[in-house]
């Protein structure tokens, strides 16, 4: 673990100013909080650096980090089930974290996670066995290593990373301590979409060639740039942790953090981060890809957000393709798909159209198959199971798995990031010179066709520049402008450690 500079926590301090009493006071104040918390749940704590197999008598204790939206989905996945027990809630919101006690509360019988506002405090708790991260997307990894190094194992949420460079630290420290760290890619867990994979794998629809991720999912205008207040329930330097503390510019300060660079990673990294993952399965290609291209932009409004509403991305893995399409605009299916994969085989194709059911054609268009089975408790248990027998390759969705799909999508942004401004008439000749083997251009056809449906005819795009990679080193080709992007400039007290220091 790093080391202690205040003798409080191992996981850094706020970077704000502030006298000594002021100081003193927050100190105290935390490690009451993590005392108290400790004091709840000791009695029924597992030991915290087991490394053999627990009983299944004994209830693993969990902590939620970041409770609103998709944490709510982390608490119903662990509170009142007979191996997990929700024993603290922690979110920079105060709010929402107390609301969200109460809630779990009635779940547990009336037992009521005790909620921590700082989760440096709580990693400090160690009647805490587990914690489940469900943060904005900026936090995923920090957090995740954090409590690696602190003797938890981790549920994260996808993407695991923000960047491709800590989604690697979090596989290395998951490694170096032994840790379970699942990936919420919940689809790797559900038996429809497994059974899926095995027939494409065995050759049922013959070589691969293409796996296409579609992420068609309306997305309206977030509102005017403008500046608007923090709200008061929020600890705004704490929820920008290794982010740059900004001016806040978006009116709905929770969930559309997701269309600004600083946090998110646009739609990329947010729905289709499970179909870019259900993609690179198909293909069964465990590392990144070849060579990255994107090209895309924010069109049909202006608005706060900064990333791409329509977007289109190709991985090249020499052989085989992972296209990708983004539309945040009205629009209607692709091949009977809205959210969801096509995988083209030489004697058919195979379409996926939720998180647990696929559907297998013949190259007449004719159903040939069907599989079915769902239900994100599946990747929960699975969590569990891996936690209880000490094994990481129990794991359905381990983080190396979610590095690799996570990186994909910042590999494409970084791209998209790197392009020129082209007006619609001229990127098809950009694409000639680019194209190689991508489909890319077909892709595109339909993308000009759709955006004339929404009414938008006269536009330019940014067209990336294609980008070889050295998959081993995980590094771009003689490109440093790109290599910079692979990681970011972290705030004081919430650097990303080096691998020295994991």
């Amino acid at each position: 673990m790093t080391k202690s500079t205040t003798g409080v926590s191992k996981f850094g301090v706020t970077n704000r100013r502030s006298d000594r009493r002021e100081f003193l006071e927050r100190s105290m104040l935390a490690t009451a909080a993590a005392l108290a918390a400790q004091s709840q749940w000791s009695s029924m704590a597992l030991a915290q650096d087991s490394t053999g197999p627990i009983s299944p008598n004994e209830q693993i204790h969990v902590a939620v980090i970041g409770a609103n939206g998709r944490g709510q989905s982390h608490v119903d996945g662990f509170a009142g089930k007979k191996g997990t027990i929700v024993t603290h809630i922690c979110d920079c919101d105060e709010k929402v974290g107390q609301q969200v006690c109460e809630k779990t509360a009635e779940k547990q019988n009336g037992k009521k996670p005790t909620f921590v506002k700082d989760l440096r405090a709580l990693l400090e708790d160690k009647t805490i066995n587990a914690v489940s991260i469900a943060t904005p997307n900026h936090w995923h990894s920090l957090a995740a290593i954090w409590a690696v190094q602190a003797g938890k194992d981790v549920y994260v949420e996808k993407p695991v990373s923000h960047n491709v460079l800590e989604g690697r630290r979090l596989v290395q420290v998951a490694r170096k301590h032994n840790r379970m760290v699942q990936t919420g890619t919940q689809s790797r867990s559900n038996p429809g979409m497994r059974e899926s994979m095995e027939f494409i794998h065995s050759g049922g629809i013959g070589e691969v060639t293409v796996a296409r991720g579609l992420c068609y999912k309306r997305r309206p205008s977030i509102g005017p740039k403008g500046t608007y207040e923090v709200p008061k329930s929020v600890d705004y330097d704490l929820w920008s942790g290794p982010a740059p503390i900004l001016p806040l510019t978006r009116k709905n300060f929770h969930y559309d953090w997701h269309w600004q660079w600083a946090y998110g990673n646009g739609d990329l990294g947010n729905q289709g981060i499970h179909q870019m993952d259900l993609c690179r399965w198909a293909l069964n290609e465990s590392r990144l890809c070849d060579r990255t291209f994107s090209l895309g932009g924010r069109l049909g409004y202006e608005d706060a957000g900064e990333t791409a509403n329509t977007q289109l991305v190709i991985h090249d893995y020499g052989k085989k393709q992972l296209a990708f399409e983004v539309r945040g605009l009205p629009t209607g299916d692709y091949k009977g798909a809205m959210v969801g994969i096509i995988v083209e085989g030489s004697k058919g194709y195979l379409v996926m159209t939720s998180y647990s059911s696929g559907t297998v054609f013949n190259l007449d268009g004719e159903v040939v198959k069907t599989f079915n089975g769902g239900g994100d408790g599946h990747h929960y248990k699975n969590f569990e199971d891996a936690v209880r027998a000490r094994d990481y390759k129990l794991l359905n969705a381990d983080c190396e798995e979610g590095h690799y799909s996570s990186a994909l999508c910042h590999l494409g942004n970084i791209s998209l990031q790197l392009g020129t401004s082209v007006r619609k008439e001229d990127v098809a000749a950009k694409l000639a010179d680019i194209e190689g083997p991508s489909k890319v251009g077909f892709a595109w056809d339909r993308t000009v066709a759709h955006l004339k449906e929404n009414t938008i005819e006269d536009f330019s795009v940014s067209v990336g520049p294609a980008l070889p990679l050295d998959s081993k080193s995980e590094t771009f080709v003689n490109n440093d402008k790109a290599n910079q992007m692979l990681s970011r400039e972290y705030r004081k007290n919430y650097e990303l450690p080096s691998e020295a220091n994991l």
